[in-house]
């Protein structure tokens, strides 16, 4: 495996398991999916609000989690750099010092969101 294809495998993780699992968490709660009454009252909650206040509440959640992920891969970045404490490794390959900055794996019409989460890079 090469740098690249390591780094694509760190990101697909991250986009599909972090990212796309925690919109679609939001989805089933705006569907009234789940059946915990701990959510019962939130999706109840949910069912009063119009399209154009859901709409801004899933625009808060995908900001939130994206700036959440950003933060995280930037911090990794940050440690392995000036620290030295921290390595991840795909199959061998150190991604952190493969990338000239995790978090920026994340943009443009190539990155993780744009290639690896079925939401795509949020839109202005």
């Amino acid at each position: 495996m090469n740098e690249q294809q390591a780094l694509d495998r760190f990101g697909q993780v991250i986009m599909s398991d972090l990212r796309d699992r925690s919109i679609d968490f939001f989805e089933l709660l705006v569907e009234g999916h789940w059946k915990s009454p701990s959510l019962e009252k939130l999706q109840a909650e949910l069912q009063g609000f119009n399209e154009e206040q859901i709409n801004l509440v899933r625009t808060i959640l995908i900001r939130s989690v994206d700036r959440g992920i950003h933060d995280f891969l930037f911090k990794l970045q940050e440690q392995a750099d000036f620290e030295n404490d921290i390595e991840i490794k795909v199959q061998g390959v150190d991604i952190i010092q493969s990338s000239d900055g995790l978090q920026g794996e994340l943009f443009t019409t190539d990155g993780w969101m744009a290639n690896f989460s079925k939401y795509g890079e949020l839109q202005e």
